[in-house]
């Protein structure tokens, strides 16, 4: 079931059947080099059920995104409950695979999250957090209209967090 549309992307909910293909970035040392390591294949299914428990806890959690023409799985995207400097916060996180950056998936993807998240699910406020290293990320967040909210420490790496309000005349 499509939970989000894009002009090119669609996000429907993770199931253990994406293990392989989801693999493909969680266990890529160079995609999740801002990690503290790669996942191995146990640690990709249990991001599978984690997520699953989220859409139930919550409603919301990463979203398998594919391309629509093809029908392709690229990554996950979507909007997770986190720890963010001792406050529970909703948080827009994805991962693409490697040969699809750089092309605009990871932004249209965030930006389709970060409206779901205010209209649909009726956040006034959404985060999106990484370390001072991952500038890829951050340059994301600044596209769908996140600014520097806070800086913190999280093992033992300085992080970055950014926000963007549903009214942003705050």
């Amino acid at each position: 079931m499509k939970i989000i549309e894009t002009e090119r992307l669609y996000l429907r909910e993770l199931n253990l059947d994406d293990q392989n293909e989801l693999s493909k970035v969680l266990s890529d040392p160079e995609s999740m080099q801002y990690y503290p390591h790669p996942f191995n294949q146990e640690g990709v299914k249990d991001w599978i059920k984690w997520n699953v428990r989220n859409y139930k806890q919550y409603n919301h959690g990463l979203w398998a995104v594919v391309l629509k023409e093809e029908d392709t799985f690229i990554g996950d995207c979507g909007i997770t409950m986190q720890d963010i400097d001792g406050m529970r916060l909703p948080e827009i996180g994805f991962h693409i695979i490697k040969e699809y950056w750089n092309k605009g998936y990871a932004t249209e993807a965030a930006s389709a999250c970060k409206e779901y998240a205010f209209n649909v699910l009726g956040y006034s406020e959404i985060f999106s957090y990484t370390t001072l290293k991952n500038i890829p990320s951050q340059k994301v967040a600044e596209k769908i209209g996140m600014e520097t909210y806070k800086f913190f420490e999280k093992n033992d790496e300085q992080q970055i967090v950014q926000v963007t309000y549903k009214n942003k005349a705050r």
